[in-house]
């Protein structure tokens, strides 16, 4: 037998006890980065402060807004959601704020927008960096005095839930170019929470693609799940999703392939898998460190991971306890 095909079974068994293992209690977390940031999640979950979630597109960002709703005190409270990119600025400010009857043309009734409807749950901001400048403005004073003052009134209301927002631009970038309020990112960013992109976070794929196929019940054929754990996944978990769906559709009744993901040829590289493939990346690892002189940022440059992946990887080989990342620990 192969070391190929040594690591293809262990996966098959990995993968089939995922599947037989009861389904996790929120967010999928494996990884060592995804289980420090869930730490700090429910840490924050626990406070009523405003926290801006980051991370680039579909790596789950709405996912952990919901965990830190479902977590808080404000969990039999609603909870909306938002994207700021996807209506025009005049209805955002309505939908945001609320207005009067008569306020514009066709305000034949008032409404009290999403801040107070929200009641003593959670509102969150999907793709904060989108929002207009005017309305950045409106939004600050309204986090600071907590108190909205909705369009055509003539005096402010209060209200009581807590403002999630996410983004998956770096605002204080967007700041410096004159895009996002400097004064606001500071008002939102109380708590940031960063999630990393999938591909640093290689122990979740498995489970992620477990608890997708879970109602289902499908097989993944050993070529499948070997093309699931080497794919870099640009798409992060809204491309893992997708790629899954069509498989399934794609499969039938029978084990999904994988020529039914479709995912381009890569090689293996540094991803962590059992058996031969997590020996190898210790190998790489030790390697890359060595040719390097011991210089982290230049290791993870060769191997193609950030160094914060590299810090975490270490860490787990070593089997010490990783130190605190700070509230921006990636997951």
């Amino acid at each position: 037998m192969t070391d190929t095909q040594r690591d293809q079974e262990a996966l098959g068994r990995q993968f089939a006890n995922l599947l037989a293992a009861p389904p996790m209690q929120g967010p999928v977390a494996a990884d060592p980065l995804s289980r420090s940031l869930l730490a700090l999640a429910t840490q924050a979950a626990r406070s009523s402060a405003t926290i801006l979630v980051t991370g680039p597109s579909g790596a789950g960002k709405d996912v952990i807004a919901r965990f830190l709703h479902a977590e808080s005190q404000r969990a039999g409270a609603p909870f909306l959601a938002l994207n700021c990119a996807a209506l025009p600025e005049a209805m955002l400010e309505s939908l945001l704020f609320g207005h009067e009857r008569g306020a514009f043309t066709g305000a034949l009734a008032a409404a009290p927008g999403l801040f107070r409807a929200a009641g003593a749950g959670t509102l969150f901001l999907d793709e904060i960096g989108e929002l207009p400048l005017p309305l950045q403005a409106k939004l600050l004073r309204a986090i600071e005095a907590r108190e909205v003052l909705p369009l055509g009134a003539t005096a402010p209301v209060p209200f009581e839930a807590r403002l999630i927002a996410a983004t998956n631009r770096d605002l204080q970038a967007e700041a410096r170019a004159g895009r996002f309020r400097e004064d606001l990112y500071w008002r939102l960013s109380v708590f940031p929470l960063a999630l990393a992109p999938l591909a640093d976070r290689p122990a979740d794929i498995l489970p992620l693609a477990a608890h997708m196929l879970r109602d289902a019940q499908a097989a993944l054929s050993p070529a499948a799940l070997g093309a699931l754990v080497r794919h870099p996944w640009p798409g992060n978990v809204r491309e893992l999703a997708n790629r899954i769906e069509r498989a399934r559709i794609l499969a039938g009744d029978g084990p999904v392939t994988d020529a039914h993901l479709d995912i381009p040829a890569a090689p293996i590289a540094t991803i962590a898998l059992p058996g031969q493939m997590r020996r190898h990346e210790a190998d790489a690892l030790s390697r890359a460190l060595a040719e390097t002189g011991g210089r982290r940022r230049e290791a993870a440059r060769r191997l193609g991971i950030s160094e914060r992946a590299l810090r975490y990887k270490l860490a787990a080989q070593e089997g010490r306890p990783r130190a605190s990342a700070g509230a921006g620990a990636p997951a």
